[in-house]
């Protein structure tokens, strides 16, 4: 049976989760605005990739190495930021994050050769990875149930914005012929930019009153509500308590309680594995491919993807609007269709020798992929239980890592050994396996209540 300070713990966060609030969306844009670092951060040297090839000559696997080294730091980020982000607070974390950005994304520009720029990526990714599962905690317990996973989908928008960004200062550089070497350096380390203008922004935001009530801490709580929200939550006591901290090993434990939230999880994280697979090997390597079978120059390259992202965005600031309205399972079930009939017309391009189809099977498989993807972390987060949040989101985050690590590191040698084509037809299988998920496991659970 719970206790009376368990019951207004529950009823305090049921409070918040259902009435508020009208700073929320400023928290939530707050929160995924970190998100055009990470793009910026993780994808512009997807653009980049062949001047640094053309400087240092590596091979295959290294220059793989090179490109997914910050997935392979966020893989690592993402579990320790999420448990730390349980045990010690969502603020704390967001704030090292960005300073940890500006600093490793600097360096970036200073690298003498492809190993140390391989070390410092890696680097790089471990607070990527940690911002990213701490700001889905932050959005889930700063905003009210419906709005918070509109909010939470947008994050491929986000994405998409910082590609957008990322390419036309690419396209502006070689506009005004900047010598290559400066073009990549440059386009690595103004990564920093972006996350100064955040940290500043996110200074001072408090720590969500959710994780502060589930931490006992019922006075800084109630001033935290009071500021953001104007209610001093009088259900809870004027006194702080103490709590045990939470395990992260209890974590597994209790998802499987309940069928629907097990359910939902387990499609999260084959849709994090997924999306992650199907971006991080066609997607990623777009530029690569269009020079490859000879569609365009290095600047009509730069060009055409950045028109390509310009689609993705679109699709990436549609598929939340009309979430509401086909819920999380419907916007999945379209995305994962959309690009397993993409990748199979892209392959039948590639196979017949038809380049010029491939633009456009690309446009159409990124706005599948920015449906598709846009809600893989939002579900786990959402209906994870508040004290396994940080957690839950960090280990969804995991599955989205793990295979664009692998990918981004190993498709190079793919390519070489199998072909464009055939490479392309074997990413069909993620969209397939995805799409089944979203059939047969997927739950609906928009509007899920579970604080």
């Amino acid at each position: 049976m719970a206790t009376p300070q368990q019951s207004a713990m529950d009823g305090a966060v049921r409070h918040l989760v259902s009435n508020y609030n009208p700073k929320g969306n400023r928290v939530g844009w707050l929160m995924l605005a970190s998100i055009l670092v990470e793009a910026w951060d993780l994808y512009s040297i997807a653009f980049v990739l062949v001047f640094i090839k053309d400087q240092y000559h590596p091979d295959p696997l290294l220059l793989g190495l090179a490109a997914a080294g910050t997935q392979g730091g966020a893989l690592v980020g993402a579990l320790i930021g999420g448990w730390l982000s349980d045990r010690i607070g969502r603020r704390i974390m967001f704030l090292t994050t960005m300073v940890l950005f500006i600093v490793l994304a600097l360096a970036q520009a200073f690298v003498t050769s492809v190993g140390l720029l391989v070390v410092v990526r890696f680097l790089l990714g471990v607070p990527l990875g940690s911002d990213i599962s701490n700001g889905y905690t932050y959005i889930m317990e700063s905003m009210p149930k419906g709005q918070r996973e509109v909010m939470g989908n947008r994050w491929q928008f986000m994405f998409a914005l910082g590609e957008i960004m990322t390419l036309a200062v690419i396209a502006v550089f070689l506009l005004v012929n900047l010598n290559h070497e400066m073009i990549w350096r440059v386009t690595l380390g103004l990564g920093a930019v972006p996350a100064l203008v955040i940290l500043l922004m996110r200074h001072d935001l408090p720590e969500t009153a959710v994780w502060l009530i589930r931490r006992g801490r019922f006075r800084e709580a109630k001033q935290v509500s009071t500021q953001l929200y104007g209610d001093s939550l009088a259900m809870l006591p004027d006194q702080d308590i103490v709590v045990p901290r939470p395990r992260a090993s209890a974590f597994l434990a209790d998802i499987r309680r309940d069928p629907i939230r097990w359910r939902a999880t387990l499609y999260g994280w084959i849709a994090c594995f997924c999306q992650g697979s199907e971006f991080s090997t066609f997607a990623f390597y777009l530029p690569v491919l269009f020079v490859m079978v000879g569609v365009s120059s290095i600047l009509g390259i730069n060009l055409v993807t950045m028109a390509l992202y310009v689609v993705a965005a679109i699709a990436g600031w549609i598929g939340p609007m009309i979430t509401p309205r086909i819920g999380q399972r419907g916007i999945s079930i379209a995305g994962f269709a959309i690009v397993l009939v993409s990748l199979l017309v892209a392959a039948g391009a590639l196979y017949t020798g038809n380049t010029m189809l491939l633009p456009f099977a690309a446009a159409a498989m990124l706005w599948g992929h920015y449906w598709d993807a846009s809600n893989c972390m939002t579900i786990p987060t959402v209906v994870a239980r508040p004290e396994y949040r940080g957690t839950a989101s960090g280990f969804a985050y995991m599955f989205v890592k793990l295979p664009s690590f692998l990918a981004i590191f190993l498709f190079p040698s793919l390519f070489a050994a199998v072909g464009q084509a055939a490479a392309t037809l074997m990413v069909a299988i993620f969209p397939l396996v995805g799409l089944l998920a979203a059939i047969f496991i997927l739950p609906e659970i928009y509007g899920f209540e579970n604080d």
